[in-house]
């Protein structure tokens, strides 16, 4: 199992790229429970919470893809580290404005939101240019997957940490500060600074002219709708059972379930079209969101809630080659950006959606929200399954199981993606 993830760290600029891109997108990443913690420690509701939670989202996914297509076209240095100063500026001054300036808040959030850099996007992109073989950036892909689940459980740590250290506040400016870091690591690096997107044809829709993407990306609109939803359940939960402590430890333990579930699923080579093998591990996740309508006690919620994470990684890996295959040339980034859009969208709607719902009906109604969102995501992708499929005649590497439409050589090696 070590011996892949070890080939592929060994390999130059790996390490960096992928710490650089997970330190960068710790804001991002955290976004919801710090903006949660922070308005409830200055007396805000659920609601009040939820809802900034949910603009900040938003903002998010306005920003990704657009961000994401000015990358393809003019590099990734001219566009990641000023997007990430300028969240960065956003995010303080939210912190310094609070709920008494309600409007300013808003306005904070939502540039906070808009200009977070494509980071995640941007590392999918670059795979190829540093990893020469097939196999070998479809472990990376797994490999982004489980690190992005380290990012889940150590980040809500992290705030908790800053939190009973300092303060709410001090916890939304030290996590942005060390995001800045993170994304100068990254552009300053020779594979972000060479890479440059292959030709693309002129289209208003861009990456969204394809229909297999445009499934997937409804499938994950619910996805993220169920994992932004367990954010505010999970703070109801532990208000009544522990308070923040428990809270950190659930988040923690979501993406500790996750990391567990991606190492295991990128340490074994799958046979197969991947469109189909997502289904399967789709239908996994949401039958793990279902147990926490319990809500047991402290410890037993902690063990749900790994359980609830462990195909979260994989799920991921796996629609990441799916984005790949479906992707039209030229529209890397963006496409990658649009599947980040579209679960920050789903997780924002699944935060503001939880907080009413939590004050109407308490925990145990916000924990009924995930187990639906799942379900739902499972049967967009059997109801689109037909559109995922990629006609074999248009196939173009004999032998694979993973070939793509779109002319490519290999699944994630198309020409112009490499430096």
């Amino acid at each position: 199992m070590a011996s892949g993830y070890a080939e592929i760290l060994r390999a130059r600029y790996v390490t960096r790229l992928l710490a650089g891109t997970l330190v960068g997108r710790l804001p991002n990443a955290t976004a919801p429970i710090a903006i949660v913690l922070f308005i409830r420690a200055e007396g805000g509701s659920y609601s009040l919470a939820g809802a900034l939670a949910a603009v900040y989202g938003v903002a998010n996914a306005v920003g990704q893809p657009l961000l994401g297509r000015l990358v393809d076209l003019y590099g990734q240095p001219r566009v990641q580290l000023p997007a990430a100063l300028l969240s960065a500026v956003g995010m303080a001054a939210f912190a310094f404005t609070g709920p008494d300036q309600l409007a300013w808040a808003y306005v904070a959030i939502a540039a906070a939101g808009v200009t977070t850099p494509p980071l995640e996007g941007g590392l999918r992109a670059l795979w190829p240019s540093v990893l020469r073989e097939e196999k070998q950036v479809h472990v990376a892909y797994a490999l982004d997957a489980v690190a992005q689940e380290i990012m889940f459980t150590v980040g809500p740590l992290l705030v908790t940490g800053c939190v009973a250290l300092w303060s709410e506040q001090a916890a939304l400016l030290v996590v942005n500060a060390v995001g800045i870091l993170g994304a100068l690591s990254v552009v300053v690096s020779k594979p972000s600074r060479a890479w440059r997107s292959a030709d693309r044809e002129a289209h208003w829709l861009g990456a969204l002219r394809s229909p297999g993407l445009l499934a997937l990306l409804g499938a994950y609109l619910f996805v993220g709708m169920a994992l932004g939803s367990i954010n505010v359940a999970g703070s109801s939960y532990a208000d009544g059972n522990g308070g923040d402590a428990v809270y950190g430890w659930l988040m923690a333990a979501v993406g500790f379930g996750g990391l567990a579930g991606g190492v295991v699923y990128g340490a074994r080579e799958w046979k197969g079209v991947p469109e189909k093998r997502l289904t399967v591990l789709v239908g996994l996740l949401a039958v793990g969101y279902l147990p926490l309508m319990l809500t047991p006690g402290p410890v037993a919620m902690t063990a749900l809630t790994v359980l609830a994470g462990v195909f979260l990684a994989p799920s991921l890996a796996c629609a990441f080659i799916v984005v790949d295959r479906h992707a039209p040339a030229g529209t890397v980034t963006e496409a990658f950006s649009w599947l980040v859009t579209t679960f920050m969208v789903g997780a924002s709607l699944g935060t503001a959606g939880a907080g009413p719902v939590v004050e109407w009906g308490g925990t145990t109604a916000g924990f009924v929200i995930p187990g639906v969102a799942g379900v739902a995501a499972l049967l967009v992708l059997l109801a689109t399954g037909r559109v995922l499929e990629i006609p074999t005649d248009s196939a173009v590497v004999a032998g694979s199981s993973e070939n793509d439409r779109n002319g490519a050589v290999e699944p994630g090696f198309r020409a112009g993606h490499q430096a």
